[in-house]
């Protein structure tokens, strides 16, 4: 294996992060519902670990702010153009799947 600084490593990560962010932007389709059903985690548990990593930094960020970076807009401008009603299949997994820590 090719052996990386912690500096490469951390821009690598910051690539694939930038990555993912412009990913899940196109994918407007794809609901936190099931993101959260599937994988666990969605765009708002991304916006709480940016704000955490933020904050462990001594940088304040609202939780508004965290997630205008994760989404690319305002959160209410992205629910009210993409966001659809949670069917009662999609919530009763949620349920059954839910995190512990959420």
């Amino acid at each position: 294996m090719t052996t990386l600084s912690e500096e490469k490593k951390r821009d690598l990560e910051a690539a694939a992060f930038r990555r993912l962010l412009d990913h899940l932007r196109t994918r407007t389709d794809v609901q936190n519902i099931d993101m959260m059903n599937l994988a666990g985690f969605c765009r708002n548990c991304l916006s709480n670990w940016y704000r955490d990593a933020a904050e462990a930094e001594g940088i304040v960020l609202s939780k508004e702010e965290s997630r205008e970076i994760i989404y690319g807009m305002p959160y209410e401008e992205w629910r009210s153009k993409y966001q659809t009603e949670a069917t009662a299949e999609q919530k009763a997994a949620f349920e059954e799947n839910r995190p512990k820590d959420h």
